[in-house]
């Protein structure tokens, strides 16, 4: 892979070839990314959706959308420091081609950005759940009408799939989505594979898969256009784009930190058992003087929290040029905080949050609601989208189509598009909005 394609300008149904020289410097188009994210109505409907804790209502616990917005400032910084270690290393980028280190901040920090905009209601347990649906409750139904991927796609239902449909899907009057540039939509794709076949490995790509088959055309245009290297050749399967590995470094730095800070505001992780674990990371970056003026947990926490961030962005950044290299030739297989020199302290916070915070009581009691919940929207709608296929809709399907918004659009040519279409409309629910239609399903008058 060279660096000259991976930064490709190219947007959806572009014609001409987009010269970085030749940008607005005023409103970069890596920025214009950034922006049509942020005013989407996809990412504004992350303020209501899980991030650790389902349905919480307190004001210091993160949301998807707070944990995207600090993702994206820490990936931007990231792409920043890479950008300018890159341009001193590959200086004709800059004087040949006109890429600044901003460049590289920009397109992380848009990528990161959208990074969770796919992510249904109630966290992972909402994927999980779609997932069991088609797996296990009635959608299994439909295996015998879909071919294997499709299928595939609905049963291990991914929202980083569902996020590049978010991105990539055209509509009447929005072509090509948001019609993002091909470098940000690179970085956006942790895992550029299909569904089928699953065949689990140490490569980080093999983990999940990044697109449906409705997507499929999409994505492939997009890898081809960016030049990632293919990786077989009897199905789509690519390596990654060299800074989806920044955005998802991004990501590990900030659920490891964010996620551990919330569980001790929230009085599920002992500050003076906390604490011990964040001085091991930040250890000879604390300064004394400083830290003990410091009166309130939450202020202890916040000190420690950004030299842990600082900490792990700049191992990060050492990390991405000692392995430029390999990561250019396709040879570099696992993420990058894995192969760090704090690999120890990591997994060992990590381990706390799981314990004490993914698996605490309240978490696990709604998580079990949200399950209940989508199961029952998914066997309502699902039913619907089947017999809109048929052309049988019975009336309480037709009072179900009437309340879906004008976006979702249904047909009687393929099953799969209707059942996508129904898991979408779902996934964009606020965790909120997902329990106010269930109680609607329920009979309740709101």
């Amino acid at each position: 892979m060279n660096w000259e394609q991976l930064l490709s300008l190219k947007r959806f149904g572009d014609t001409n070839k987009r010269l970085r020289k030749e940008q607005d410097e005023t409103r970069l188009g890596f920025e214009v990314d950034y922006d049509r994210i942020i005013f989407s109505s996809e990412f504004r409907g992350l303020q209501d959706k899980t991030q650790v804790v389902p349905l919480s209502k307190t004001d210091f616990v993160h949301t998807r959308l707070t944990h995207s917005l600090e993702v994206s400032v820490v990936g931007r910084s990231l792409g920043r420091r890479v950008g300018q270690l890159l341009l001193q290393k590959h200086p004709h980028l800059e004087s040949v081609h006109g890429y600044k280190m901003n460049d590289f901040g920009a397109i992380v920090a848009a990528a990161a950005l959208a990074h969770d905009i796919g992510n249904p209601p109630f966290g992972h347990s909402g994927e999980k759940a779609i997932g069991a649906y088609f797996r296990e409750g009635h959608g299994a139904e439909f295996k015998a009408q879909l071919t294997a991927k499709e299928y595939q796609d609905l049963c291990d239902f991914e929202g980083n799939a569902n996020g590049f449909k978010i991105l990539t899907e055209s509509r009447v009057g929005r072509e090509g989505g948001l019609r993002l540039s091909y470098a940000t939509l690179g970085a956006f794709m942790k895992y550029p594979k299909e569904s089928l076949p699953k065949k689990p490995s140490n490569h980080i790509v093999d983990k999940k898969y990044g697109f449906f088959q409705s997507e499929k055309h999409m994505f492939n245009d997009i890898a081809t256009d960016l030049g990632l290297i293919k990786r077989h050749d009897d199905y789509l399967s690519f390596q990654r784009h060299p800074l989806a590995f920044l955005v998802e470094a991004a990501d590990d730095i900030c659920y490891t930190i964010i996620d551990f800070e919330d569980g001790i505001n929230l009085g599920l992780i002992q500050e003076e058992y906390a604490l011990e674990y964040l001085i091991n990371l930040v250890r000879g970056s604390i300064k004394t003087e400083n830290y003990n003026t410091l009166k309130t947990t939450q202020d202890r926490i916040s000190y420690l929290r950004a030299l842990a961030i600082g900490r792990l962005i700049d191992e990060a950044a050492t990390l991405f040029m000692a392995h430029e290299e390999a990561i250019l030739e396709g040879k570099f297989e696992t993420a990058l905080l894995d192969v760090s020199q704090y690999k120890a302290q990591i997994k060992d916070i990590i381990n706390i949050s799981i314990n004490n915070v993914y698996r605490s009581k309240d978490v696990i009691n709604k998580e079990i609601a949200g399950y209940k919940i989508l199961n029952q929207l998914l066997e309502a709608f699902g039913k619907m989208a089947y017999h809109y296929y048929l052309g049988k809709l019975s009336n309480y399907d037709k009072l179900l189509l009437s309340t879906l918004p004008e976006i979702v659009q249904l047909n009687t040519d393929s099953l799969y598009d209707n059942l996508l279409a129904v898991c979408l409309y779902i996934s964009k629910l606020s965790d909120t909005n997902a329990m106010l239609l269930h109680k609607k399903l329920q009979g309740q008058i709101l």
